[in-house]
């Protein structure tokens, strides 16, 4: 997301000339985007609770889309539905956090980078992935994993070891150089706009991402509350990726505008949220329904309007809204960066001078 910021900068006194003076010296450090540099020790990884975030959202949209195009395949239904759960996204975090500190061992495989890549990652990737899909059955049987399903997660294996991972590990947060979310509207300076950390479709993903989340937890709890399923099932479309992200990522570029501009407060921007969410919703789903695409139907709900949108889900398009800008204020304070470097070890080092060498 962009981020209000103001170049920081580290001073530092020199050595006392023979006049007694101190010379005061300001370096400024150019950052790869050609945007104003932030001090080095301003930046740090992730959080973990941003990585565990990030991880269970990425496993979710993985699920929808592999069990969509399945669907897809096998049916031609072009709403494409895709099925995960809460359950899942919390494996995939803990899965994914493990595996990076596999991943983080690379340096141990200095010089056989290929049996690290496509023998020693692939294969704990593929059985953790055994593992969740065994215990997701919840039953006695052991679960057969075909031939298609071995070479799927080989595939992913050699993403996540080749792509993923060397994504995130760019990523760095920025904690001193933004302004506190939590501040007035008043005590932000209007006269700056927000420069952005996250290329513009990094946030797309993100939100696109993040919107296949929010489905399936939404619907889970729904077949949960009204149907008794366990299972903790819920579903979404790979139309809601274009929908979401397209949105999140307008009405973002709204609250800097609403926000860093005008000064408006959260209260005073909800309408414009929420008036901005119900028009594009009823849009694409109007677009979607000349297809036979459109994958939710509120004709049966009370004050619907064509079946493409309903004032019953107003509660929770607010609370979305509201959430929306705190995912703004948190994606703000992320960069990325040019060097690609990894977690630390236990030893303290880090080893993105490794990641040259091996890759």
């Amino acid at each position: 997301m962009a981020s209000p910021r103001q170049d920081s900068v580290r001073s530092r006194s020199a050595e006392p000339d023979p006049g007694g003076l101190k010379t005061v010296q300001m370096p400024h450090r150019q950052e790869p985007s050609g945007e104003a540099g932030d001090a080095e020790g301003s930046l740090r990884e992730l959080p973990r609770w941003m990585r565990f975030y990030f991880y269970g959202m990425h496993g979710v949209t993985l699920d929808v889309l592999l069990s969509s195009l399945q669907g897809f395949v096998n049916h031609r239904d072009p709403k494409l539905v895709g099925f995960s759960s809460p359950y899942l996204c919390v494996m995939h975090s803990l899965t994914h956090f493990a595996l990076e500190k596999i991943y983080s061992q690379k340096r141990s495989f200095r010089g056989r980078p290929v049996v690290f890549h496509l023998v020693f990652y692939p294969s704990i990737y593929i059985g953790l992935q055994i593992l969740i899909g065994n215990i997701n059955t919840l039953t006695e049987q052991v679960r057969m994993v075909s031939g298609t399903q071995l070479v799927v997660h080989y595939i992913l294996a050699l993403y996540f070891g080749h792509v993923f991972h060397r994504w995130l590990s760019r990523l760095r947060f920025d904690t001193p150089c933004t302004p506190d979310p939590a501040c007035k509207p008043s005590q932000v300076d209007r006269g700056h706009e927000p420069l952005q950390g996250l290329p513009g479709f990094v946030r797309f993903l993100f939100f696109g991402m993040h919107g296949f989340l929010d489905e399936v937890v939404f619907t889970s709890v729904f077949n949960l509350v009204e149907k008794s399923d366990r299972t903790l099932s819920g579903h979404t479309s790979l139309w809601s990726f274009l929908m979401y992200g397209s949105c999140s990522y307008l009405v973002e570029k709204l609250y800097f505008h609403l926000r860093f501009s005008r000064g408006w407060g959260p209260w005073r921007r909800l309408p414009f949220y929420v008036c901005f969410i119900y028009t594009w919703e009823f849009s694409w789903g109007l677009v979607l329904r000349q297809f036979g695409a459109c994958s939710w139907d509120y004709s049966h709900y009370p004050y619907n309007f064509m079946g493409l949108i309903t004032l019953l889900y107003l509660p929770g398009w607010v609370c979305l809204s509201l959430y929306q800008d705190v995912l703004s204020n948190a994606l703000i304070r992320v960069k990325c960066t040019k060097d690609v470097t990894g977690p630390s070890n236990g030893n303290g080092e880090v080893n993105g001078q490794l990641e040259k060498k091996i890759l």
